[in-house]
């Protein structure tokens, strides 16, 4: 990650990139495309470079995400760009933040999924491709609406397999095939 403070707007561009050629245009996420489509996806950046306030940013997040129809926004991005660079840090965060919502009475509304520029499977090497399944630009903490999860689930026949065939497009794409979509943070790949 850059050493350099990102701003709001950088990392909100990397995260569209990121999400546009990886997850969509991968297909990492077979449910994306039609939220991306919609404009359904709000994108939120916490800037500090403390973990401090992330808590407070995810339960603001969650709490506008509740008062609007999922029509208007179906799920949110809370992107980091400044904080928790260690994935262990991150990821110890995260539970963290689970937990938070739950107290917070979001436990049944919202999912909360996680992505990390260094993620890495527990038992694989960090230059292991298959890890890029869950790598972003930037730390980023994604609230989904349970109820939306539900339906994308039932309407697509095999979910369960979409992690292995995830693995499998990886693979086949290979370390110099994830490097050439360029979906890392901008400072650090011009």
């Amino acid at each position: 990650m850059n050493t350099e403070a990102v701003s709001s707007s950088q990392a909100e561009a990397d995260t569209r990139r990121w999400l546009e050629r990886a997850v969509i245009g991968l297909n990492l996420c077979p449910f994306a495309k039609a939220v991306h489509v919609r404009g359904q996806i709000h994108y939120a950046v916490y800037l500090p470079n403390q973990e401090d306030g992330l808590i407070d940013a995810l339960i603001a997040e969650a709490n506008a995400l509740a008062v609007c129809e999922p029509s208007e926004r179906d799920t949110t991005l809370l992107i980091a760009p400044n904080t928790l660079a260690d994935f262990l840090d991150f990821n110890d965060f995260t539970a963290r933040a689970d937990r938070a919502l739950a107290r917070m009475g979001f436990e049944g509304q919202f999912q909360l999924a996680s992505f990390h520029p260094r993620f890495q499977f527990a038992g694989t090497d960090a230059d292991d491709v298959t890890n890029a399944t869950n790598r972003a630009p930037y730390p980023t903490l994604h609230l989904l609406r349970e109820d939306s999860v539900s339906r994308a689930v039932d309407a697509f026949p095999d979910a369960e397999a979409i992690f292995g065939r995830n693995i499998d497009t990886l693979e086949a794409l290979g370390a110099e095939g994830w490097a050439a979509l360029d979906v890392g943070p901008r400072g650090a790949t011009r």
